[in-house]
């Protein structure tokens, strides 16, 4: 018979609660998990390791003799209704790691090319006023209300603003899962995006679960964390009143940008009704909630009118977000492949590789494939772009 090992029952529950399981997850995936919790039975080394591997949790973690500290590698600017997110998901960790690797492999690169170092990051501090920063980024993203309406969607809006700031020499990388795995999915509402500062190679992380018109809120606010000079994970919660000093800086920043107070005044018909709203939203190229708190800061929107409008709003947007995830497909998984890695980085990479700089199985590894045929398709793709 096959002995059973000692794990702490606090280091059980740690994982699962780091996975992000439910009650409902957890009977289906680990059936003797109440037992091993209970020690009513000893997990075997064997199911020891399965249940490491389904959690995402380090194998060697689940023989501590408590649950390990684990703090974001980057400043946590999150709130959760205005309070502090207590603990970050493995799926959360996992995707900086993954970002930092990304990040710092692009850094050497641009570093032995040559590259000069970017003159606006780092320009801006918290005692800048937001709208001498506004004016800095609509000039150099050319996104005025002109510009904006050719686009006819948000999804257009969205990937013309990425390509504005990847041509600034800022890595954006777009996702809703955890590197290539697809059974891994972000959650908008644990985090919507982070920014790893850097003079040379700094890099902006949307999390693509989220709907493309709070991916477009994000982007810039991320895009202002990169102005100060200062990496984040954000939850760009437009809302927020007890955020930190640079969370709120980075919010007024970016809704200034996207929805400028002058022009909404101009637009705003008098009433707010859902007609109007998805109207100015559409207009605009925000959504509906950004919208909403600009009405409000604007005094065209009573505090307790807002608050009604802003949490109808939310309810029918979780109701959007839910339909479209039981919709979803996989689409053209090298498009999809190039928006979760950025056009930059994908063509360093590629580049690299195909040069002889740098060996195929590293290369396969950054861009999370696995086959050379693969590759090729996705490097011909890339270079044809």
């Amino acid at each position: 018979m096959t002995a059973g090992v000692d794990i702490a029952p606090e280091l059980f529950f740690w994982a699962v609660e780091r996975a992000g399981w439910s009650e409902e997850e957890i009977e289906e995936r680990a059936p003797y998990f109440y037992e091993w919790v209970e020690q009513e039975t000893k997990p075997t080394f064997n199911q020891i390791q399965k249940f490491a591997a389904a959690t995402y949790t380090p194998l060697g973690s689940l023989f501590l003799s408590e649950p390990p500290k684990e703090s974001l590698p980057l400043p946590d600017m999150r709130t959760m209704g205005n309070k502090k997110v207590p603990r970050p998901s493995a799926n959360l960790l996992d995707t900086i790691y993954i970002c930092q690797n990304r990040q710092g492999w692009y850094k050497d690169y641009a570093v032995d090319a040559g590259f000069p170092e970017l003159s606006f990051v780092g320009t801006a501090r918290l005692s800048t006023r937001p709208e001498k920063i506004v004016r800095q980024i609509r000039e150099i993203l050319d996104f005025d209300m002109q510009a904006r309406s050719a686009y006819v969607t948000w999804s257009e809006a969205f990937r013309a603003l990425v390509r504005k700031i990847e041509d600034l020499g800022v890595l954006v990388m777009v996702s809703g899962i955890v590197g290539s795995n697809t059974s891994r999915s972000l959650d908008p509402e644990e985090f919507r995006g982070f920014a790893i500062a850097d003079p040379i190679a700094p890099l902006i992380f949307v999390n693509g679960a989220d709907t493309k018109s709070a991916q477009i809120f994000t982007l810039i606010h991320e895009l202002a964390h990169i102005w100060l000079g200062h990496s984040a994970v954000s939850d760009a919660s437009i809302t927020a009143d007890t955020s930190t000093d640079e969370e709120l800086w980075c919010n007024r920043v970016a809704a200034e940008v996207l929805v400028p107070m002058d022009t909404l005044k101009q637009e705003f018909k008098g009433i707010v009704s859902e007609e109007e709203q998805d109207r100015l939203a559409k207009k605009f190229k925000v959504s509906t909630l950004v919208v909403l708190k600009r009405l409000y800061d604007a005094d065209l929107l009573s505090w307790e009118h807002f608050q009604e409008r802003y949490a109808n709003e939310m309810e029918r947007l979780q109701a959007f977000m839910e339909e479209k995830r039981n919709k979803s497909s996989g689409g053209n998984y090298y498009y999809t492949q190039r928006g979760r890695l950025g056009e930059r980085f994908s063509s360093a990479v590629v580049q690299s590789a195909r040069s002889g700089y740098l060996p195929y199985r590293d290369a396969y590894e950054l861009l999370g494939i696995k086959r050379y045929s693969t590759f090729e398709n996705f490097a011909n793709m890339i270079e044809g772009s």
